[in-house]
């Protein structure tokens, strides 16, 4: 009888996503934390607001990504620069620490106020969308700001910075 010896070859796989688990599509290798997304940010469509490209979610949407952007030292998790920068919407800064595009959570997510509209008083889900703010006047879509509504929130914005 006669012995086959067959040659394995070594593949090199990289593994599946760490966000959505597909390993069809290509990964790579996250330059903030190192870790496996797929999708190449090339393929995406301006102004389709797709949320199917795993490596852009991660660095556009979580803190750890923005983290690594904006070239903040440290770690994200405890940088001080990343709560600064979203100071004046602590709800976002919750959100992009725990959503679903990061592979760790932030740990003792700050509490926050929620966000109302400012003329109906409707609970506004930042991270949703569906509203419009301007100059920390907030207005859910039912709401918009009328031009005249416009003009007294821009004049009162203005005394307001001039006496601080």
């Amino acid at each position: 009888m006669k012995k086959t010896i067959k040659e394995i070859k070594k593949r090199t796989v990289n593994p599946p996503c760490g966000l959505c688990g597909k390993s069809k599509k290509p990964r790579y290798k996250t330059e903030c934390c190192g870790n496996w997304v797929c999708g190449d940010e090339s393929e995406y469509v301006m102004f389709s607001y797709s949320r199917d490209i795993c490596s852009r979610n991660h660095r556009r949407f979580t803190l750890c990504g923005h983290h690594n952007v904006e070239e903040h030292e440290d770690d994200w998790r405890t940088c001080k620069k990343c709560r600064e920068d979203f100071e004046h919407e602590l709800e976002m800064y919750v959100w992009y620490g725990m959503n679903e595009y990061n592979f760790e959570k932030l740990p003792n997510p700050p509490a926050f106020k929620p966000t109302y509209c400012s003329k109906c008083g409707e609970r506004i889900i930042l991270p949703d969308g569906g509203y419009s703010s301007l100059c920390g006047v907030y207005r859910c879509d039912n709401c918009p700001i009328t031009e005249k509504e416009r003009g007294e929130i821009i004049l009162e914005y203005k005394s307001k910075s001039q006496d601080k």
